[in-house]
């Protein structure tokens, strides 16, 4: 059985500043998607729409902005409203972790809109190159919790190989949730969804595909965490990251039919 190391949230603090595990964690996450974008924007249809890695220093910006600050209002919003009405000047102390995924890619959303309007890109030709380099941050992030012992994962049996005391929480064997979620809502996701978008794919096909890859491994993952809240759903216990995932295959999947029968009328014309 193994032990949470439990290291301390900060790397090193000089003074009045500080250097976070968690903060370092998502600029991992947004260096890699300028190395792994400027790999993206190779694949020929790419390249041929005039995509190049000034463009992607320009998403970064706005990405920032969007996913820090969707993320934020993700948890406030849909995990713990009544705490940060209480303590609203714990809403700006991001450092302490808690960000809500849901949130943040509200936010690349946004920012991606703003993005498209300012630089007369179309917005589903902005998400349909991003999408796939949202996972990078998606899996540093989840590191993060990781090494802050966030999301502790549920009970589980002490002849799993893998199983953690987490000490912040209890001594019983728990699931390491948060690493569950890095592998398979993250980089599981990330090489079927890269796979898929090497080629070129009808307007926010992409984008579509990983609502509902992200939709169904996150309802996976949400059953070897402690939920924030649980609610019944036809007679079934749902977890709030469940509950937020559900929409997302739902729209995902209902555009991919949408978009690939119209491809299809259009190439019998």
């Amino acid at each position: 059985m193994l032990i949470h190391p439990m290291p301390d949230p900060t790397i090193i603090a000089i003074g009045p500043f500080a250097i976070q595990w968690y903060g370092l964690m998502y600029l991992t996450g947004f260096l890699l998607f300028i190395i792994f974008g400027r790999i993206r924007i190779r694949q020929p249809h790419l390249a041929a729409a005039g995509w190049t890695p000034k463009h992607l220093e320009d998403m970064l910006f706005y990405g920032v902005l969007g996913v820090i600050i969707g993320a934020r209002l993700g948890e406030v919003i849909f995990y713990h409203p009544a705490y940060f009405l209480a303590h609203p000047w714990e809403i700006f102390a991001i450092w302490k972790g808690g960000m809500s995924y849901h949130g943040g890619m509200l936010g690349v959303v946004f920012a991606a809109w703003i993005y498209g309007l300012r630089n007369g890109r179309g917005f589903l030709e902005v998400v349909d190159l991003v999408t796939p380099l949202v996972c990078f941050g998606y899996i540093a992030g989840r590191i993060g919790n990781f090494i802050n012992a966030e999301l502790h994962g549920k009970v589980a049996s002490a002849t799993l190989p893998w199983a953690m005391i987490w000490p912040n929480v209890d001594l019983l064997p728990r699931h390491p949730s948060p690493l569950y979620q890095a592998f398979f809502d993250g980089f599981v996701v990330l090489v079927l969804l890269w796979i898929y978008a090497r080629k070129q794919r009808p307007p926010g096909a992409v984008a579509a595909m990983y609502l509902v890859l992200y939709g169904v491994c996150r309802i996976f993952t949400e059953h070897f965490r402690v939920p924030d809240y649980e609610i019944s759903l036809a007679f079934l216990s749902v977890s709030s990251g469940q509950l937020l995932s559900i929409p997302m295959i739902m729209v995902g999947a209902t555009y991919l039919v949408f978009i690939y029968r119209k491809t299809a009328r259009q190439g019998h014309l």
